[in-house]
């Protein structure tokens, strides 16, 4: 019997609420040993993508464009459909009951400051997809815009590019992480279990985690990850090799290409290899530093007051229009449709998908202590804001330059370059060359710090989620992403970023099938947290209300028992008042007898006396009567 069979509540199921690691596990992440299970599969997976890309590319070319038109024919309404549902399930994990869970313990504090935490997601909203198509997409959006939108006005165009823009990177790819980033966080800081992608899905599959379902899951995990991160190398290579051009310094075909990926991975390897992860963390700011510093400059020197109200007008025209863009799928506009969604939603959904563990678990390991409500909200909002404002700056200033200015972003056949764009933009500006400069260096360090990271990430996957995997494994990854980037480049030849995106697109599929698992999986663990949250909250009421009619009830007893002995002393007191009172009464009646008494005796003594002289006076006198006579009177 396991762990979590053991303590669970009786008719409740299993308590989610606690860890189960066997012992080999826990041996495997402290000394951040190799999976074999999960590291083999997906090594071999990339030996044979690599050796038969780089030894037949005309036919790995075929294979994937012929892949590509079935995945968009047959699943480019599967990927509309699921990333709306993932915004919705997200928006539902938030503001539903179950966004008051701890992604910890219950008394757990949040490990960072708020501000700091916002600094992280902020970190991880920015990157090189941003560099790449901050100012290009918008204006090939205005340049071709989606079906169905191009009859408008000039104006009426512009303002749909910018919006078409924002749903590529707002609300829809942030939803996607926070679903990988919350099932990992909770399985990490809930349940105690590795940061591994297997765990989160523990709440749904249970013991099979440890097994041949959880090798599957990390295997799929793996081998999508390392292709959304050689996805992000190949785009910022194309970016570099062309800001070095705009910098006099030639850099054109596939040797070029080549080359600077060799150089950044070699720099990537020695940071690996020396330990110098201080360092590029220190790097890494510093180049979020950079990226504002570079965003504020562009906004101060171009056209200000006009950007301002671009990005307030374009979040009012995004948000107006939300519902409607997510549901798009073009299904009326034919060919021209399909082809618009394979070259930018379909391949955008696709991209962060693969993308999401990357992102997942590195907003995970910084958000223990938060509740579910809070990373939602934060991770939805902070990225979306940050990524709205870039678009609105450098997108926003070449959307005015083509309409009021130089333009001379589009080239005579009316095309855009996806490479060249942002260099001419920051050429028309004052200071184009220094612009020019940091952006490419701005690439640069964010292409080796995405390779440190994400092979980093890839080796926590293939130690089932050692936080510090061995050097080497990390070593093999970092050549295996540098190897694969290359494949994609020859690939695609002239048109690198085509295959780039049709690696991104298919790769998405299986794991956009682990990603509705987490769905189930957050839903049911939340739900038994909740109700035993629900049964805590009831339990205590009654407890509450209980201890509220002892309460009352001792109250009114003590009430009553000095209401008694108020009433008691009170008679007692009455009596004794009474008794005194009639005491003091009988008294002052006895004395004014007694005095009366005195008072008529002396009276009765004084008569006496009185009656006593009389006699004495009258005793020498005859007496007069009825028959005696006075001696005056005669008969």
């Amino acid at each position: 019997m396991s762990v979590t069979e053991s303590t669970a509540p009786p008719g409740s199921g299993p308590d989610l609420r606690k860890g189960d690691i066997d012992k080999a596990t826990r041996a495997n992440m402290r000394e951040g040993s190799l999976a074999p299970r999960v590291f083999i599969p997906a090594a071999l997976i990339m030996v044979l993508f690599i050796g038969a890309t780089l030894l037949f590319p005309s036919k790995a070319k075929g294979i994937f464009d012929a892949l590509q038109a079935d995945v968009i024919n047959y699943f480019g309404w599967y990927y509309v459909a699921i990333v709306a549902f993932f915004v919705i399930f997200a928006l539902y994990l938030g503001f539903s009951r179950m966004g008051d869970v701890k992604l910890g313990d219950d008394d757990d504090e949040p490990t960072y400051s708020f501000m700091t935490w916002f600094a992280f997601l902020f970190a991880a909203g920015m990157g090189i997809g941003l560099v790449f198509y901050g100012a290009t997409e918008p204006l090939m959006h205005f340049v071709d815009p989606r079906p169905g939108v191009g009859g408008g006005t000039q104006e009426r165009v512009a303002q749909a590019a910018m919006s078409q823009s924002f749903l590529h990177w707002g609300l829809h790819p942030w939803a996607i992480y926070v679903i990988v980033g919350l099932a990992i966080a909770y399985a990490t800081h809930r349940l105690k279990l590795p940061l591994s992608i297997r765990y989160s899905l523990k709440p749904l599959l249970g013991d099979r985690v440890k097994g041949l379902t959880g090798d599957v899951i990390d295997v799929i995990a793996l081998v999508g990850t390392l292709f959304g991160v050689a996805t992000s190398l190949g785009l910022g290579v194309m970016q570099i090799a062309a800001g070095l051009g705009y910098m006099d310094i030639p850099a054109e075909g596939n040797g070029w290409l080549i080359g600077i990926i060799v150089a950044l991975m070699a720099i990537t390897l020695f940071s690996v290899v020396t330990g110098l992860e201080k360092g590029m963390k220190w790097l890494s700011n510093g180049n979020l530093i950079l990226a504002a510093i570079v965003c504020l400059f562009v906004l101060v020197v171009g056209p200000s007051l006009f950007l301002f109200r671009n990005f307030v007008g374009s979040i009012g025209d995004y948000l107006q229009n939300i519902v409607a863009m997510t549901f798009e799928t073009l299904a009326l506009y034919g060919v021209d449709g399909e082809q618009f969604q394979a070259a930018w939603t379909t391949f955008y959904w696709g991209w962060w998908i693969s993308w999401s563990p990357f992102v997942g678990m590195f907003i995970a390991r910084v958000s223990k202590g938060r509740s579910v409500r809070e990373f939602v909200v934060g991770v939805l909002l902070v990225p979306a804001l940050t990524s709205f404002f870039w678009f609105s700056v450098l997108g926003g200033t070449a959307l005015h330059q083509q309409l009021f200015g130089a333009g001379n972003l589009v080239g005579e056949d009316g095309s855009v370059s996806a490479q060249n764009a942002l260099f001419q933009m920051f050429h028309n500006l004052p200071g184009g060359a220094v612009l020019t400069a940091g952006a490419v260096l701005l690439i640069t360090v964010f292409f080796v710090t995405s390779a440190d990271s994400g092979a980093l990430v890839l080796g926590m996957l293939s130690t089932n989620g050692s936080p510090e995997p061995k050097t080497w494994i990390r070593v093999f990854w970092v050549l295996v992403a540098a190897v694969t980037a290359i494949s994609l480049v020859i690939i695609g030849g002239t048109d690198s970023l085509s295959a780039i995106q049709t690696v991104a697109i298919l790769t998405a599929l299986p794991f956009s099938l682990v990603i509705l698992m987490m769905c189930l999986s957050l839903y049911k663990a939340l739900s038994v947290e909740h109700r035993l949250f629900v049964r805590a909250q009831r339990r205590n009421a009654r407890e509450e209300i209980e201890d509220s009619i002892h309460e009352s009830i001792g109250d009114r007893v003590n009430e009553l028992v000095a209401e008694g002995v108020e009433d008691k002393l009170s008679a007692a007191v009455d009596q004794h008042l009474d008794d005194v009172l009639d005491k003091a009464v009988e008294a002052r009646v006895e004395e004014a007898v007694e005095k009366a008494v005195d008072e008529v005796s002396l009276q009765i003594e004084a008569n006496t006396a009185a009656i006593e002289q009389i006699q004495t006076i009258t005793g020498s006198m005859p007496a007069v009567g009825k028959n005696t006579k006075t001696p005056w009177k005669q008969d």
